[in-house]
């Protein structure tokens, strides 16, 4: 190969087809499919007494109405059963899960009950509207505090609204609290919130009843387990089901839940008719049918010398996993596990309880777990530099895991099932990255002048370790087609990470072939039908090494074809620029195009190309130089599986003014280190932090789910749930260190949700250095910062002992 393209900033491939608006997304097919809407409950929780269709009945256009009675009445498949657990675990005692259209009780607003199919969308909604739902309303469970108190509950069954109970104990924790200098109490605070992508999930089905196959399409991060759900519901062949995933705009996790009911129904409904039936998720929809997360409460109670270095760590937290779990209780696992970032906690004990309520079910968003308990740690680590008096980078510091440590087994189990053992990563060397790059004793020294002259200005530092490349597994397949072109497909999705680049690199790298040579293609279970998906950080880590599997065995495979042809051995042979030849001496060479036609013995037969290719390779057209034991066509499909995951890390640090009449919060400077290991492509990685970074600002200082005290979601739309606009993200600075990890051939760690993991937690520690009193919740707004600064006024809330020190020094 005359360059590697590994670790190049090479511009993304799919770029241009987006910008010309050549990608199709879902709501771009099946113009001319039925279209279907929903009847949502409006209750958080009641009773199903009643469904009277009568008035929507004259609807011009209608075609057909559907309830769980409908569903229970099919005779082929399960799709009146309840929706699947899909990761069961022992501490998950009292799993519930919901039904495709509901059955005798709604457990929170948005719940389907009633599915409308009609000529297009707008008669399917008008429909709707004239279907009346007699309900008993029941009392709801909303929030955290309600379900902790279990006065009210969100399931007959179960009483203390309790979804499951885990602890995790490493070392005596008691004696290491008995033998603690110092120790202090937090009381912690992150507010529920959501995932937005620009487009809502979306179903298009297509029925085949003369060979009875299904294809579906959908907005998706799982298609082959879509696909999986849709042959076992319907109670069909697997073999008969296609599901592709279009262009997709958006997921962080909400789409990640197989299957929704709308993948389920949608299919059940096309094949029931006969006809293609499409549904596309409308934005209210999105707020109160589909998933939430984020809501926590923590309690810590932390043991620690005069130095700062902690010694025992005590956990209690309590998670709002919604009305079901269909994802079983990934979330608060991660939390508890994640919790510990790049430090040596000394004995360490946490304890969760994950709680019913009735409202969206919970699933993982982006960080999945980890901002929750990277601002619990971070918290604590400037809880004590402040009861010290150090500086908030040493205290970190003096409690690192070291590189000397590595690997790094903590002696719990984490959310694969598999011991929580950090791989590689250099934590010192990060963080002195980061202070090199924000200049963080010059910051402070800056900081300190500005708030001399009068102006709220604070600095904060938050690290974390993300858990990424979680298996079981991802394949991949990869063929030289005859015209010297690379197709690569891989069974994960795409929802704009740039796999259509990053994979091309690694396939091109390993075949000695131009980038602009190999075609990428993801979520489509036709091109590959077995894989798990795109959530977790795993893409470039999972399918990034199936890829060069496959493609180092197409090139093995290859080099010995043309071995054959060009009489030379295997080992003395290259591939450069889609040219086989022999090392030092380019001129006995065979393209390989060539080569794939030669190892096609039908191809060969019939296509005249073939001739003069066998006449130059063996001189004459008995046969091409295929060994026996080898199937035809220059192909390979391999597997990646990993013994656990890898850990990538990073810090971040702001500098943020406060106004001191509006409260309103700004952002100075934005710094990140981030390592990954090897980078793939730098553009990509930094765009993924951009991306992180963008959502993380949204989760610290705008977005929240705001529920009343009766289910009901009072900010459902863009007018009142709070994003930022571009103007609210600030430039953004990055470095990058680059541990490789040992645990896969390409060194490689994962990078999507790296931006997001610290962001509650830098900008509450930025926040409180600029107020001078301590923060201990998140989101935080304007009005919530002015009512903050009212009870600091009045006593309420205490004021960093670093601010009385530097009120000392002023005097």
């Amino acid at each position: 190969m005359t360059s590697r393209l590994f670790g190049e900033p090479v511009q993304r491939v799919e770029d241009a087809q987006l910008v010309t608006g050549r990608g199709h997304y879902l709501d771009d097919l099946g113009h001319d499919a039925l279209a279907a809407a929903f009847v949502r409950s409006p209750h958080a929780h009641a009773r199903v007494l009643d469904i009277d269709v009568t008035a929507a009945l004259d609807v011009e256009g209608l075609v057909a109405i559907y309830t769980y009675d409908d569903l229970a009445a099919s005779p082929r498949g399960t799709v009146a059963e309840a929706l699947p657990l899909l990761i069961p675990h022992p501490a998950l005692h009292a799993p519930r899960t919901g039904y495709a259209l509901a059955r005798e009780e709604v457990n929170h607003v948005g719940e389907a009950v009633v599915m409308v199919v009609a000529s297009d969308r707008y008669v399917a909604e008008d429909a709707a509207e004239r279907i009346v739902v007699t309900y008993g309303v029941l009392p709801p469970v909303v929030g955290i505090e309600a379900a902790r108190s279990a006065e009210r509950r969100t399931h007959d069954d179960v009483p203390d609204n309790v979804a499951a109970h885990l602890l995790q104990e490493v070392g005596d924790v008691q004696a290491a609290f008995a033998g603690s200098p110092r120790t202090l109490e937090l009381d912690l605070a992150i507010q529920r919130s959501a995932s937005m992508p620009l487009e809502g999930k979306g179903v298009y089905a297509r029925w085949d009843a003369e060979d009875g196959s299904m294809r579906v399409y959908s907005s998706t991060q799982t298609s082959t387990s879509v696909r999986a759900a849709v042959a076992a519901k319907l109670d069909l062949p697997l073999n008969k089901v296609d599901c592709i995933a279009p262009m997709v705009g958006g997921g962080f996790g909400v789409k990640i839940v197989h299957p929704w009911p709308e993948e389920v129904l949608v299919p059940w409904a096309a094949r029931e008719l006969g006809r293609e039936v499409k549904w596309v998720e409308d934005r209210r929809e999105h707020f109160v049918s589909s998933a939430h997360e984020r809501g926590q409460l923590h309690t810590i109670k932390v043991g620690f010398d005069d130095d700062g270095r902690l010694l025992a760590l005590d956990v209690r937290f309590w998670h709002d996993n919604g009305a079901y779990t269909p994802y079983g209780i990934i979330v608060p696992i991660i939390t508890s596990t994640q919790l510990l970032g790049p430090y040596k906690p000394g004995a360490y004990r946490v304890e969760f309880w994950s709680l019913y309520t009735n409202t969206v079910i919970v699933t993982p968003y982006r960080g999945a777990g980890r901002p929750q308990g990277c601002f619990a740690m971070e918290r604590v680590m400037d809880a004590i530099a402040d009861a010290l008096g150090l500086d908030r980078a040493e205290v970190r510091e003096r409690n690192f895991i070291t590189p000397e440590e590595m690997p790094y087994d903590h002696h719990m189990t984490f959310q694969d099932g598999r011991p929580l053992i950090y791989d590689s990563g250099d934590f010192p060397a990060t963080l002195a990255k980061l202070r090199t790059l924000i200049g963080w004793d010059d910051t402070l020294a800056q900081v300190a002048s500005w708030r001399a002259a009068g102006r709220r200005v604070g600095v904060g530092l938050a690290c974390y370790v993300e858990g990424t490349g979680v298996g079981p597994y991802e394949g991949a397949h990869v063929v030289v087609e005859t015209s010297g072109k690379v197709k690569v497909a891989t069974g994960l999705t795409t929802q704009g990470q740039g796999h259509f680049t990053s994979f091309a690199q690694i396939a091109a790298d390993e075949l000695g072939v131009a980038l602009e040579d190999v075609e990428v293609v993801t979520g489509d279970t036709r091109r590959f039908g077995y894989a798990v998906g795109t959530f977790a950080s795993r893409a470039a880590v999972m399918s990034g090494n199936a890829i060069a599997f496959a493609a180092r065995s197409v090139r093995e495979k290859a080099l010995r074809i043309a071995g054959d042809a060009l009489e030379a051995d295997p080992g003395d042979l290259e591939i450069v620029d889609g040219v086989v030849r022999v090392k030092g001496s380019p001129a006995a060479s065979i393209p390989l195009a060539t080569v794939a036609v030669l190892s096609n013995p039908l191809r060969y037969a019939f296509d005249e190309a073939s001739k003069a290719a066998t006449q130059f390779a063996v001189g004459d057209t008995s046969g091409p130089p295929v060994r026996e034991d080898d199937e035809p066509g220059l192909e390979g499909t391999d597997y990646y599986s990993p013994v656990g995951a890898t850990f990538a890390n990073g810090m971040h640090a702001v500098v943020v003014e406060t106004d001191p009449e509006t409260a309103e919060i700004k952002v100075l400077r934005y710094c990140v280190v981030h390592d990954c290991g090897p980078l793939i492509n730098p553009l990509i990685v930094e765009g993924q932090v951009h991306g992180g970074v963008a959502q993380g600002v949204g989760g610290a200082l705008y977005e929240r789910m705001e529920y009343d005290e009766n289910g009901q979601l009072l900010n459902a739309s863009f007018m009142d749930f709070l994003m930022p606009y571009a103007s609210e993200i600030p430039h953004i600075e990055i470095d990058h260190l680059e541990t490789r990890s040992p645990l896969n051939p390409l060194g490689i760690k994962g990078a999507g949700e790296a931006g997001v993991i610290p962001s509650a937690a830098v900008f509450a520690s930025a926040i409180e250095d600029a107020e001078g009193f301590v923060i201990t919740a998140m989101p935080i707004s304007p009005s919530e910062l002015f009512d903050l600064r009212r009870r600091h006024a009045a006593g309420e809330v205490p004021s960093l002992r670093r601010e009385d020190r530097r009120t000392e020094e002023m005097r």
